[in-house]
């Protein structure tokens, strides 16, 4: 990907083209970003430029980052949207316990993401892990 013109950073031009990906709905809300990897090919930039572009996306509220899970698209980005985030402990019934490798009814903890735009329900996300004490 060439710089758009001269004197911006590279970063800036990534960070334009994820941005734009994300408005248009080509990667949704709540997606998970590609890895740095995968970016690092397609924009043929080093791995330090990428973190810098997803760190723009990050400032703009564009995107979330949690530690060893990934960079998630934000669900909310208009002023008209209100989330409400639920967290409760459940048990895992036998598709969740073969996701995570663990036995049924192992404690797992769901978080639930509700995105309201103008009082009615967008989306619902829910996301699991493992329970730690």
């Amino acid at each position: 990907m060439p710089t758009p013109h001269y004197g911006q950073p590279r970063y800036r031009a990534i960070a334009d083209e994820l941005r734009k990906r994300i408005e248009s709905g080509a990667i949704p809300p709540g997606a998970l970003l590609p890895a740095e990897s995968v970016l690092t090919s397609e924009f043929r930039a080093s791995r330090g430029t990428i973190r810098q572009a997803i760190a723009a996306l990050r400032e703009a509220r564009f995107v979330t980052t949690e530690h060893g899970r990934g960079t998630y698209v934000n669900p909310v980005r208009r002023e008209d949207c209100e989330m409400e985030i639920r967290q409760r402990q459940v048990s895992a019934d036998p598709e969740l316990a073969a996701l995570f490798a663990v036995e049924a009814g192992t404690v797992l903890i769901e978080q639930e993401r509700i995105v309201r735009e103008g009082g009615a329900v967008g989306v619902v996300i829910r996301s699991y892990r493992l329970f730690r004490e």
